[in-house]
């Protein structure tokens, strides 16, 4: 079993070289929308993956108890480490707005 990894950001996807370049505004929003939307999918993916493998151990499938329980933490990282990120933006934003003018 392949060991993956849990986090959402993955520093080897950044090529170097592209964080150094001018980048537009329209680029800089559609990468960024590009990043999340991948982020999310991620996310939607491994909250899949532990739903079939508990159904797969409710029916009483061949699959061991820990590969549904690992799959289910996995799961269950992903969308708490999600969450926070979200309240940490929602956090900035409104702190940007509270800012004087």
């Amino acid at each position: 079993m392949a060991i993956e990894s849990v986090s959402l950001f993955n520093p080897s996807q950044i090529n170097p070289a592209s964080t150094t370049s001018k980048v537009s505004s329209a680029e800089a929003q559609e990468k960024f929308g590009d990043f999340l939307k991948g982020a999310i999918d991620s996310v939607n993916a491994n909250q899949k993956a532990s739903d079939v493998a508990t159904e797969k151990l409710i029916r009483g499938e061949n699959i061991e108890l820990h590969d549904v329980m690992i799959a289910s933490q996995k799961a269950s990282i992903t969308l708490n480490a999600t969450l926070e990120i979200r309240n940490k933006v929602i956090e900035a934003y409104q702190e940007i707005m509270r800012m004087p003018v």
